[in-house]
């Protein structure tokens, strides 16, 4: 009995060294070589954030040199001009007379490509810069706002859209009305009247489309400098 007890001791005994016999420490050399690797991984990092930073350091340095930064404008004639930075709009307002209020909200610029002819081909040649803007009109807080959809082109206005609606936004959908060029000849030229009136014209249009090739300018160095300062940033250890 105590012979079988003892034999059940050893077989437990040499169970236990031989599992343990398996497990094999690290040795210095395998340290090192992984240090190395993490050491090398984070070199190779830097070394191509530091390339993407270069290059668009240089980008900007390009632009630079063909052309300055320049501010907006602040006011032109008698509205008053708000730059947005960092949007892709730019706000105008004026007040005429004691009642009335006018806000342009002008979008960057878009391209049109006019319909291909038979067998032709569109060329950047046949390209053509616009700018979309919303006239809103606001005269009385219990009155709706006379809202305009417009494309600006180079030096004219052209009215896509008019039509009401409430002052609150979001109080549900309008009625857009008819497409504008659908309208009375006699009735489309008395609303192009009613916005020249407000100074909104085809000297307005050459004016939003000079202020748009700054923004652009002055949006395309900011996003560069932005992504350059986000891969410039250290993580967090």
């Amino acid at each position: 009995m105590i012979l079988q007890l003892l034999g059940c001791i050893g077989r437990r005994q040499s169970f236990i060294f031989s599992s343990h016999s398996s497990y094999r420490p690290i040795t210095l050399i395998q340290l090192i070589s992984q240090q190395s690797r993490g050491y090398v991984s984070e070199m190779r990092k830097s070394a191509f954030e530091d390339r993407v930073r270069r290059l668009i350091r240089n980008d900007i340095q390009y632009e630079l040199d063909r052309s300055p930064l320049t501010q907006l404008v602040p006011k032109y004639k008698s509205f008053s001009i708000d730059e947005r930075p960092g949007e892709q709009w730019i706000r105008l307002n004026k007040t005429v007379g004691d009642n009335e209020e006018i806000k342009l909200e002008v979008t960057m610029f878009q391209v049109s490509a006019p319909p291909a002819k038979d067998g032709g081909v569109i060329t950047n040649n046949d390209l053509q810069l616009y700018i979309s803007m919303v006239i809103d009109v606001f005269k009385d807080e219990k009155i709706g706002v006379l809202e305009f959809v417009c494309n600006v082109w180079p030096d004219s206005i052209e009215i896509d859209k008019v039509f009401m609606r409430d002052q609150d936004e979001m109080t549900g959908k309008p009625y857009l009305g008819p497409p504008f060029n659908d309208l009375d000849d006699e009735l489309q030229t008395s609303l192009y009247d009613f916005l020249e009136t407000r100074g909104i014209n085809d000297e307005l249009a050459v004016f939003l489309h000079k202020c748009m090739l700054h923004k652009s300018k002055n949006e395309y160095i900011r996003w560069m400098g932005s992504i350059e300062s986000f891969v410039a940033r250290k993580s967090k250890a």
